[in-house]
């Protein structure tokens, strides 16, 4: 089945009032200024952000409690355990949190549950397990979880257990959970883009401002923190971008043992980008989770053996492989009850679920159907008691957090973030709920914004595209949530020869406009039925290294039929 034609939205030209900072390309200031970014200082601390410009982490809220217990913990010998979730900025948090505790001298274990077993966050399964495989602990640091656990964390203080909550997530409705401290932006006003690996790194810095360790460099682990971050899909803004542009840059050449063994296995040998992260590195570590092994991940970025690393690194690829064995199945299967028993042309949801399903790869389902049919979409994997467990993904003004505050009897649990949230429901509850889910779309929502798009960042001629445009151009990296790729069009584009056939049903593209000839890669444009030439066309753009010479390489993101206007 086809994607739906997309209306292409061209942005409007910002404001600028800086016509020559530092050589900048004009088109660049453009998509500066598109992002809120003016002014020389703006400008500068953009492009080349600096270490120095991280804040003082104790203005995140609660900071000063949560230090204030640690360090009770570190003197008095305490039993500190730490608890996260089973993706990339959980298993992370829980490595840079553990490897933290561990240079002050504080004895403990470590805990991520299960996603099939325990499922997300702190539950009363979890919290057995844990007792059961650790002892009961002095302290509980939870880390990417335990914002909205309330009555968990009114169990384990029952227990005599204190409990710090280190998280980005939403608060629930009810309130937070009383504990010693909830170390959360989300209960502040600044720093709502980081993720939990982020936090994590903040309490660190806190941890170090009032007690510094001989010989422990935090930046070391700024690497660990921008494969979460990117990961997570959290805002690359302010601090995360810093963070990011920082952490790749170091991942190369990482002191981790085990992030190296991993970019071995996932082939990258060189400069890393946050593309290469969100689909290369970020993969292979949730796959573990989505498995039920997030333990394997964990070990692989605590590991110091580099023989041991290599074997893990491998084990975190096949069960990627596995993964995506997994995917493709469900994913096709989804497309045929899209086929049998929706209208994606009117329907203004998806939601579908099965028995069948594997819980771990439900949300990359319902991401592909997402943007395939640009319609907001939970895919739910069915057990035999009859629970789901579904993973959602929305489309551009559409939240997902107040979709499921809207369908409270539908639903046994949900929560998130307004882009992607998962949910846990009955089976007999799915009609109902796809039902209420869609009226809570067409009440929120106008017509026009939910016709499939794609925002178009800028205007440009082949001819300014050149190896010297690509170098000012990947300033603006690292891309992501909120710093997306800019999306470049050309009008009036020609084929010189015809399009070639690659696997997978990509196309290899040779394009002229004017004088000027690109090559351009079209992913899964076999499958288009392209009009005829000339051509308007929507592309990102890459740097291409290839047996030592560099290219740029064009990605189109969408062809059509040449026009004069929009």
């Amino acid at each position: 089945m086809e994607e739906e034609p997309r209306q292409w939205i061209l942005k409007k030209d910002p404001e600028i009032t800086e016509r020559n900072v530092g050589g900048i390309p004009s088109i660049l200031l453009k998509l500066l200024g598109q992002r809120g970014v003016s002014g020389e200082e703006a400008i500068r601390k953009f492009l080349k952000p600096k270490l120095k410009d991280l804040s003082d982490p104790y203005l995140l809220p609660n900071m000063q409690k949560a230090v204030d217990r640690i360090f009770q913990a570190v003197d008095g010998g305490e039993h500190v355990l730490v608890y996260g979730d089973y993706d990339v900025d959980g298993v992370t948090s829980v490595a840079l949190m553990r490897t933290v505790l561990n240079a002050y001298g504080v004895s403990g274990g470590i805990f991520i549950p299960t996603r099939g077993e325990e499922g997300y966050g702190l539950s009363d399964a979890a919290i057995k397990n844990l007792i059961e495989e650790h002892g009961k602990p002095d302290l509980i640091i939870t880390v990417d979880c335990g914002t909205a656990s309330i009555d968990e964390i009114a169990k384990l203080n029952d227990l005599g257990v204190d409990v710090i909550v280190v998280d980005h997530h939403e608060m629930s409705v009810r309130g937070c959970p009383e504990c010693v401290a909830v170390v959360n932006p989300k209960l502040g006003d600044d720093f709502h883009y980081l993720c939990a690996a982020g936090v994590v790194f903040k309490l660190a810095h806190a941890l170090l401002k009032q007690r510094n360790i001989d010989g422990f460099d935090l930046k070391n682990y700024i690497d660990m923190v921008a494969v979460a971050t990117v990961a997570d899909i959290v805002p690359l803004l302010e601090e995360n971008r810093l963070l990011v542009r920082h952490g790749l840059m170091r991942l190369p050449n990482t002191s981790n043992v085990g992030l190296k063994a991993l970019q071995q296995v996932a082939e990258l040998n060189g400069n890393v980008s946050s593309m290469d992260v969100g689909f290369r590195l970020g993969p292979r570590i949730n796959a573990a989770g989505r498995m039920d092994k997030p333990e394997d991940a964990l070990a692989l970025l605590c590991e110091s053996n580099a023989g041991a690393a290599k074997k893990l690194a491998e084990m975190l690829d096949g069960y990627n492989r596995q993964r995506q064995t997994y995917e493709k199945r469900i994913r096709e299967e989804a497309m045929k009850m899209v086929e049998e028993q929706c209208d994606p042309k009117n329907d203004p949801v998806i939601v579908l679920g099965s028995r069948d399903w594997h819980p771990g790869v439900v949300g990359i389902v319902a991401s592909r159907l997402m943007r395939q049919f640009y319609k907001p979409t939970f895919i739910v994997a069915i057990d035999d008691d009859g629970v789901g467990k579904g993973s959602g993904r929305s489309v551009e003004g559409v939240s997902l957090v107040g979709a499921i505050q809207a369908c409270p009897e539908d639903l046994i649990s949900g929560g998130g973030h307004d882009m992607a949230a998962g949910l846990s429901i009955r089976e007999e509850n799915i009609p109902a709920f796809r039902k209420n889910f869609a009226k809570y779309v067409l009440e929120t929502t106008s017509k026009e914004q939910r016709a499939p798009r794609m925002n178009v960042d800028a205007e440009i001629d082949f001819e300014e595209l050149s190896l010297d445009f690509l170098d000012s151009y990947d300033l603006l990296q690292p891309f992501g949530s909120q710093n997306p790729q800019p999306v470049f069009m050309s009008r009036g584009v020609w084929l010189t020869e015809a399009p070639r056939h690659l696997k997978n049903k990509h196309l290899k593209l040779f394009l002229r406009q004017g004088i000027s000839e690109q090559d351009a890669i079209f992913f899964s444009g076999g499958e288009r039925n392209l009009p005829d030439p000339p051509w308007d066309v929507a592309f990102t753009i890459d740097r291409n290294t290839f047996r030592g010479r560099t290219t740029l390489q064009m990605v189109i993101q969408d062809v059509r039929a040449a026009r004069t206007d929009g």
